[in-house]
């Protein structure tokens, strides 16, 4: 055996190659995920009432649907503000505190919705809710990637 370390297999990026790295890889907007995730939300909701013929379930899936958008609109706008934040600490601080406030938000609203939605059906809240929240990750998967020549 040998006191040799292994060699590393990562290799720091040149200021060149990150920022052609930037150039390949845009950042998403969490405002067009908010937006994409808002207009799924209101054609759940739309469904809900068509397929049941009832308001009551096109309300209760858009109440479902609130309780991510607002929350995560909060979110977003706390978020674009840090980008200011030198310290990177302070930013992941930051970054966690927002996001316990929208987890306490979108816990706070579910536990008001049976006063705040009249004859609340929880199923058609709870699938408002779910086709919202799967939407952010199909809004990622999506995400029209930049091509750019580099040469």
């Amino acid at each position: 055996m040998t006191d040799e370390a292994p060699e590393p297999d990562f290799k720091p990026l040149s200021a060149e190659e990150a920022q052609q790295w930037r150039e390949k890889n845009p950042p998403q907007s969490p405002w067009r995920v908010w937006r994409i995730q808002a207009g799924v939300g209101v054609l759940v909701a739309l469904l809900a009432w068509a397929f049941t013929g009832q308001a009551r379930m096109g309300w209760s899936a858009a109440y479902g649907v609130l309780a991510v958008l607002l929350p995560s609109a909060l979110f977003a706008r706390a978020l674009s503000r840090q980008k200011a934040v030198a310290n990177a600490g302070a930013a992941l601080v930051g970054f966690f505190v927002w996001e316990m406030v929208k987890i306490a938000l979108t816990v706070a609203m579910l536990f008001a919705a049976p006063r705040l939605v009249s004859q609340l059906s929880w199923l058609a809240l709870l699938a408002g809710f779910v086709a919202t929240m799967k939407v952010y990750w199909v809004a990622l998967w999506l995400h029209p990637v930049r091509k750019k020549n580099l040469n």
